[in-house]
């Protein structure tokens, strides 16, 4: 039996939220990473459970209200693309008030 090899790559992606987007939640923040991600048309990697949705984590979880210049998002990928592409497309789907910084791959 043959097995596909699936190539996956992880992206850590470093932001700010600034401006009303302090007073979303990390719940929110999510959704709207994986709208951009899709807007994007990103390939992203999905859980594989009974509702799949996409593997994307931010760190820290930040209390509704705060402002924050140092967060981080995880977001694994199917196929591999470099990190300014990911910057490129992601700036242009995002809101103004969401400034990324770097995006780095992570080692596997």
């Amino acid at each position: 039996m043959f097995r596909l090899r699936v190539v996956m790559q992880k992206i850590r992606i470093t932001f700010s939220k600034a401006g009303l987007l302090a007073y979303i939640s990390h719940l929110d923040m999510l959704r709207l990473f994986e709208r951009a991600c899709r807007r994007a048309r990103l390939p992203l990697k999905l859980t594989e459970g009974f509702n799949p949705h996409p593997k994307i984590s931010i760190i820290p979880a930040v209390a509704v209200g705060v402002i924050h210049d140092n967060l981080t998002a995880d977001v694994v990928l199917t196929r591999r693309m470099e990190p300014a592409e990911i910057l490129k497309r992601l700036t242009a789907v995002l809101p103004d008030m969401i400034v990324l910084k770097e995006a780095q791959e992570l080692d596997r």
